[in-house]
């Protein structure tokens, strides 16, 4: 379905992510090629999400039923 990731540190963007949430992650072959993320992330008032350093995030694989309530949430 979706990709998703673990926030593992959030020293340099501590309003706009929070340690251990789960955020969903947006394709950006662009932004992946420098080594960033497109990231979905508390704020939620850009619907395209903002660039993160991939470094700030842990890759995760949720059962199918945890990103049908995390996608529904984010409506």
């Amino acid at each position: 379905m979706n990709n998703f990731v673990i926030c593992i540190n959030n020293d340099s963007n501590p309003a706009s992510l929070i340690l251990g949430k789960v955020y969903r992650t947006l394709p950006d072959a662009e932004a992946e090629a420098h080594n960033m993320l497109r990231v979905v992330d508390e704020e939620k008032s850009e619907p395209d999400g903002y660039l993160y350093p991939a470094s700030l995030f842990a890759p995760i694989e949720l059962p199918e039923a945890a990103e049908r309530a995390l996608m529904a949430a984010e409506d």
